[in-house]
């Protein structure tokens, strides 16, 4: 990110991250209702703005797979990962690579562990981070609080799930709009 940037983000270049909602962690995640709602809001739109979607699962085997209620599309670029930074699995960066992201819109849990080590590591590698701070969340909301005023810091854009949804449309009037505007309804 450059210094003085505005945070105005654009689709093209643009990757939505969804870190680690799983199993093990729904029944400990403060608010987790809200964050499912905003995480299968913003999968649906990214489909609608045609904005790549990718999920992450922090050691599966012993945290379970993605929760049941998240709505993730039919063979969603999903990745495996033991380190807590997204960028720790090389399939995953390389594929942030691959897509050409320039900003990515993050989401998920735990705030300030596996969200927060991958927005530092994304601004390390010159990507541009939104933080969904309505559809991220830790065990308790002292966690999640400190995480985000930590991210705020380091130059890490915070937004809500309207907000980040409306500044990629850009504009009313659009057929996008309309389902857009459905979604948050």
């Amino acid at each position: 990110m450059k210094m003085n940037s505005p945070g105005i983000i654009s689709r093209e270049k643009t990757v939505f991250v969804l870190v680690d909602i799983q199993e093990k962690f729904i029944p400990v995640v403060h608010n987790i209702d809200q964050v499912i709602s905003n995480t299968n809001i913003l999968i649906r739109a990214s489909e609608i703005l045609n904005i790549p979607l990718i999920v992450t699962e922090q050691y599966p085997k012993g945290l379970g797979m993605t929760w049941r209620e998240i709505n993730l599309p039919d063979n969603p670029v999903l990745f495996e990962k033991i380190h807590f930074s997204c960028f720790g699995c090389d399939e995953f960066s390389k594929k942030i690579e691959e897509m050409g992201a320039e900003s990515i819109v993050l989401f998920g849990i735990e705030t300030h562990v596996c969200v927060l080590q991958t927005a530092l590591d994304a601004l390390k590698n010159n990507i541009t981070v939104y933080l969904v701070s309505d559809a991220v969340s830790s065990r308790t909301p002292e966690n999640k609080s400190i995480a985000i005023e930590r991210m705020r810091q380091s130059g890490i854009f915070i937004v809500s799930t309207e907000m980040i949804l409306f500044q990629l449309l850009e504009r009313a009037g659009t057929g996008e709009f309309r389902l857009i505007s459905d979604l948050v309804k």
